[in-house]
């Protein structure tokens, strides 16, 4: 384990990775899915039960089909994206059940369906720990997890407890600006840890070995095995935790991202090992996701298959199913039932065809930034010529109808845009009606 850098640029003051905390982010929904895995083995939750058996008010259900825990912890719960209530700076956090109370996101798909990220479903479950255990959410991970582990630096509390704030990393939208403000997460289940690298460690052991003693083996198992929702050929959720295959490997684990740390987590189950990087800044243009994507794939390549890369072999039907790609697609994490899904036409994904015909896709870029260079593989499945990034569709009566990519594929995938909603004419349209209205004001 070490430090880099500074968790106080001002003051110097060096990063401890036994002692210096960071924020990170979605990785601590591990806890929370570790705490509901722990009410399954004790038998007071069912994964397959509507979690309307475990609330005080009601999830309805989707066109008849209640909402599971199972459900929950692959990311196929059906909700929309929301940001309300998500973040927030100087004031106090209200309860967790007021405030997944204030709005329940809409369903847009059906339960079990769709893969797409929602982290009130996480703060969900985190309430329903919480209710079944007569425990406040806080409490139960501090008693049942981190006590259990020696985490003696790690807390969900949102403030920090008084002890832990002096081992608080500053925060930073740059490293040469200033500390910025320690963020509050309403759905603090789905993100409000702080820990330091040391008790991260510890809890990679623990599901390293079999549970340790969090789990029993049989637990931990069922909690590790993917649960194959997504697109077949890519990765997949198992429970809570989601797989990335690395040159063969399998690794299970989870990014996290505050708007200040970045942050990712990976054990290797049969190999034993597991690394944990967490960055106290965003930098520019993306740099902790290319960083923490790139250490993964180097220690792959160093550890675990040393030696070189034989290159990818391209099937003949290449071109053939590049055409088919070819298209504006829709992502699953979306905002639709506010203004603020325009933010989905804006960031609407569109695969087009390279000088030789492979799949061209921006919003895929490699570490660089530069367009990867896609050969396919296997039918409708895409490697990276030169990086371990894979892409893969799904065909429905010889049309592609969705398709992913392996870093985000678990719980995100791509379905092709209908005409009516594409932004390759509602935003012109957009434009017109706004420059109407601005000319009839004049």
């Amino acid at each position: 384990q070490r430090g880099f850098g500074y968790a106080d640029v001002a003051a110097r003051k060096p990063v401890d990775p036994e002692r210096t905390l960071f924020r990170p982010g979605s990785t601590s929904k591990l806890f929370t899915w570790t705490a509901v895995m722990q009410l399954v083995e004790a038998g007071k939750l069912d994964l397959d039960a509507d979690v309307n058996r475990y609330l005080d008010f009601r999830i309805p259900p989707y066109r008849g089909k209640p909402l599971t825990l199972r459900e929950i912890m692959t990311h196929t719960s059906g909700f929309e994206e929301i940001i309300k209530g998500l973040l927030a700076f100087d004031k106090p956090v209200k309860p967790l059940g007021d405030v997944l109370k204030e709005r329940i996101p809409e369903r847009i798909f059906a339960p079990g369906s769709t893969p797409a990220y929602s982290n009130y479903a996480t703060a969900l479950a985190g309430y329903i720990v919480e209710r079944v255990s007569g425990t406040k959410f806080d409490d139960y991970v501090e008693r049942n997890i981190f006590q259990r582990l020696g985490m003696a630096h790690t807390s969900f509390r949102q403030p920090l407890p008084a002890k832990l704030r002096p081992l608080m990393s500053q925060g930073y939208e740059l490293g040469s600006g200033k500390a910025q403000r320690y963020e509050l997460i309403g759905l603090a289940p789905a993100g409000a840890a702080a820990s330091s690298g040391a008790d991260m460690a510890k809890f990679m052991i623990a599901h390293l070995n079999d549970g340790g003693p969090l789990l029993k083996p049989e637990t931990a198992r069922l909690m590790h095995t993917a649960q194959n929702k997504s697109v077949p050929g890519n990765n997949q959720m198992a429970l809570g935790f989601y797989e990335q295959w690395i040159d063969g490997h399998r690794a299970i684990g989870h990014g996290g991202d505050t708007v200040y740390f970045h942050t990712d987590l990976m054990i290797f189950p049969a190999e034993k090992v597991g690394v944990f990087i967490s960055m106290n800044s965003a930098g520019k243009d993306g740099a902790p996701n290319g960083i923490r994507g790139a250490l993964m794939d180097e220690f792959v390549d160093r550890y675990l298959s040393p030696g070189p890369r034989k290159p990818p072999v391209e099937l003949a039907t290449a071109k053939e199913h590049a055409r088919m790609l070819a298209g504006n697609w829709t992502v699953s994490r979306r905002i639709e039932s506010s203004f603020a899904s325009i933010v989905s036409l804006l960031g609407e994904m569109k695969v087009g065809l390279d000088d030789d015909g492979r799949p061209l896709i921006a919003g895929v870029p490699a570490l660089g930034g530069a367009p990867r260079k896609w050969i396919e593989v296997a039918p409708f499945i895409w490697e990276d010529a030169y990086g371990h990034e894979r892409l893969a569709a799904q065909v429905k009566d010889g049309k592609v109808v969705r398709w992913t990519f392996a870093m985000v594929s678990p719980f995100m995938v791509w379905d092709r845009t209908p005409w009516y909603a594409s932004g390759s004419w509602l935003i012109p349209a957009l434009i017109f009606a706004l420059a109407v209205i601005l000319v009839t004001a004049v």
